[in-house]
């Protein structure tokens, strides 16, 4: 039976590209994807959820939700993925007149199969967060959640300390890291091991596909971005996280416990982890430690080879 999974995201190219392995694999029955600000504003964010799932077709349509526009985060990556998100393809989308908040869908959709429902939350933990405040018996009805973001060695990708996704949102990370959710993070220390190179291009579905003609469209984006910061691979980090929710056992992972800094000038955003021999606190999360890069690549192709035949 397929499993039940919310996708939260900030579309980016890589959020764009792990959508594409998620929508046409037939072991995950996609019940809802929700926007969140992070790469881009929350109005680009919903926009961007609503383009991927048009241009790409899937078999079935998940239930869109909409970010939160009063949320604006603390950085962005449009540098690096575009104006627009998405390579500045500035894809058209049907308007929708009663968009749902991401928050309430997100309740909503767990709500409806208690102890079921797997979210993957490749974004900032705003939404995810909100939905726990607004439902606080929702805590104990997920079943889990795999996240993307985080650094176990406080190396970070938008300051010395601090991961993205964590520095956009730290209170909402704190919130998340603090529950009582069985949880797993994927860090940057895992994520940036696997590094696609240019040839990934010759991989992608045949340019007469949806799947093809898209990634074909915003992906060269990203490599160029990359090249101009003097690196000619790319890190495809969500998609990574994605590929960790599918094939598990290509990942180590270790009980931590996790927390985040919420204040302070230069370690904002920072994921705090206690790995004295004595902890004080005991492990709230298993966060991923190591990764089969080649299994991982491997398993980007052929899952990007699927979608191009869904």
């Amino acid at each position: 039976m397929a499993r039940k999974v919310i996708i939260d995201c900030d579309p980016g190219i890589d959020d764009a590209v792990a959508l594409c392995l998620a929508l046409f694999e037939p072991r995950l029955e996609i019940i809802a994807i929700t926007a969140t600000a992070g790469n881009v504003l929350a109005e680009q964010a919903s926009r961007n959820v609503q383009a991927v799932v048009e241009q790409l077709d899937p078999p079935r349509f998940p239930r869109l939700g909409a970010a939160n526009d009063g949320y604006i985060p603390a950085a962005d990556a449009r540098l690096i993925h575009g104006a627009d998100g998405l390579g500045n393809a500035e894809f058209r989308v049907s308007q929708l007149h009663h968009p749902h908040p991401s928050e309430k869908l997100i309740c909503d959709a767990v709500r409806s199969a208690p102890d079921e429902v797997t979210i993957i939350a490749l974004g900032p933990l705003t939404n995810i967060a909100g939905a726990f405040q607004r439902d606080p018996e929702l805590v104990s009805m997920v079943d889990r959640i795999i996240m993307m973001g985080g650094s176990v060695s406080c190396k970070g990708n938008v300051t010395p300390a601090a991961e993205f996704n964590m520095y956009c949102d730290p209170i909402s990370a704190r919130a998340v890291f603090r529950s009582r959710t069985t949880k797993t993070l994927i860090p940057l220390d895992v994520t940036s091991q696997v590094i696609s190179t240019l040839d990934l291009i010759d991989h992608f579905p045949r340019e007469s596909t949806r799947a093809g003609a898209f990634l074909r469209r915003i992906v060269p984006f990203i490599f160029r971005s990359y090249r101009k910061l003097g690196s000619e691979g790319v890190h495809l980090h969500d998609a990574v996280a994605l590929i960790a929710a599918l094939h598990p056992e290509l990942f180590e992972t270790t009980g931590m416990a996790g927390d985040v800094e919420t204040s302070g000038e230069l370690t904002v955003g920072a994921t705090i982890f206690d790995r004295r021999l004595s902890p004080s606190s005991r492990p709230n999360m298993n966060v991923a430690t190591s990764v089969d890069v080649q299994g991982v690549t491997d398993c980007l192709i052929r899952g990007l080879d699927q979608a191009g035949r869904g």
